[in-house]
């Protein structure tokens, strides 16, 4: 579990977190010509080598390096803009899945790790990094085509705003169903009902509304689920 943990986290971290948007873009356009494409799997290999701290797993961070750009490399050669949310979430799971494939292979060989935190910790750690920058995107890719105005630009300093407002509002959500504050949860979501109401009522745009709905529940959601799924697996 603990191996496991460490190298989601740093998949969590490498894709997310430290892949400037101008590396994605390049990816995008240029595919295998592009060097962050393999800039990033190095980045990965080096992430998880820090976070295993074990010369001994360096033949299998290669061999992940390896896995990630193969998926990489063949999303970018497939997908199309149509198809961009399934290939991202497809993308995902293999990723996930090749990463549960290595520690299964790889467990009859128990890593010698430097535990700087228990596990208990690590697990905290990486949950609060996917609820942030990663659960972000995975919103964006859920409601994108409900969006009401898919054809019209939205301002950058808006679009930043909304981000780091849906991740401090997870944060807080975690928070609150870890500790079992089950009430604050409803308090947070009442309140931004109530803030939201004024630029919903002013809008007269049904479309709007839904679209906004639909985000809050998801990125609530998501938060509520994750926050139950660390207090099930941490034993109190």
């Amino acid at each position: 579990m603990m191996l496991l943990t460490k190298l989601i986290l740093a998949y969590l971290v490498g894709d997310f977190l430290l892949q400037p948007r101008s590396w994605v873009k390049a990816k995008q356009k240029s595919k295998l010509r592009a060097y962050p494409l393999y800039l990033q799997a190095v980045l990965h290999g080096i992430l998880i080598m820090l976070l295993v701290w074990d010369w001994a797993f360096l033949p299998w961070a290669t061999l992940m390096i390896f896995i990630y750009l193969a998926i990489d490399a063949t999303k970018l050669f497939l997908q199309r803009k149509e198809t961009k949310a399934r290939f991202f979430f497809a993308c995902l799971f293999l990723h996930f899945l090749s990463i549960y494939l290595i520690v299964w292979w790889y467990s009859g060989n128990p890593v010698g790790t430097l535990d700087f935190v228990d596990q208990a910790h690590l697990l905290l750690l990486t949950l609060v990094v996917f609820i942030t920058l990663p659960c972000s995107l995975i919103v964006k890719m859920i409601i994108v085509r409900w969006s009401p105005y898919p054809d019209q630009g939205v301002d950058e300093s808006l679009q930043d705003a909304g981000k780091y407002i849906g991740i401090l509002e997870r944060l807080f959500v975690f928070v609150f169903v870890i500790t079992g504050h089950w009430e604050a949860v409803g308090f947070l979501l009442a309140a931004k009902s109530v803030f939201r109401f004024g630029d919903l009522k002013d809008s007269k745009d049904r479309k709007l509304t839904e679209y906004i709905l639909i985000g809050t529940l998801t990125s609530f959601g998501i938060a509520i689920l994750t926050g139950i799924a660390y207090t099930g697996w941490v034993p109190n």
